[in-house]
């Protein structure tokens, strides 16, 4: 299941929590140059991918190939700070609980040190086949563990 990328790398920290940086542009943000809320939800998602990029999970080979893949079943988010335009983000990703079917995650948004949102997110697998839950394969668990 892995692959090589060039996208942008992540950096995935002892305590099993990736980073991953993002900018933000122009198109990022509203009239004020403040970044739309629904925009923090792409910059998680891309964060989520990378992650799993990173470990070696390669989402589109089994989408296409095996016809599975996660799906978002479940969504906290806290604002609790505006990010704006030109700032540099870090966005962390960690797994906090792996299930048969299920993974949870906990994602910060950061400008430095200060914490701009915080998103707790549930990840379920599924059979495209069946549209219904299915078991993670125990070598993608492994390597989230």
């Amino acid at each position: 299941m892995a692959y090589e990328t060039d996208t942008i790398k992540g950096k995935l920290f002892e305590d099993k929590t990736f980073s991953f940086p993002v900018r933000i542009y122009y198109e990022d943000t509203d009239a004020g140059g403040i970044v739309y809320y629904a925009n923090y939800l792409k910059f998680a998602e891309r964060a989520r991918t990378e992650y799993l990029r990173h470990l070696g999970i390669d989402q589109q080979t089994m989408l296409k190939e095996q016809g599975i893949g996660f799906v978002v079943r479940e969504l906290h988010i806290n604002y609790k700070s505006p990010a704006k335009l030109d700032d540099a983000l870090n966005i962390t990703c960690k797994v906090t609980e792996l299930k048969g079917v299920s993974a949870k995650m906990e994602q910060k948004l950061y400008r430095g040190d200060t914490v701009l949102a915080e998103i707790e997110i549930t990840l379920v697998f599924l059979s495209l086949a069946t549209m219904r839950p299915t078991k993670i394969p125990e070598e993608i668990t492994n390597l989230m563990k």
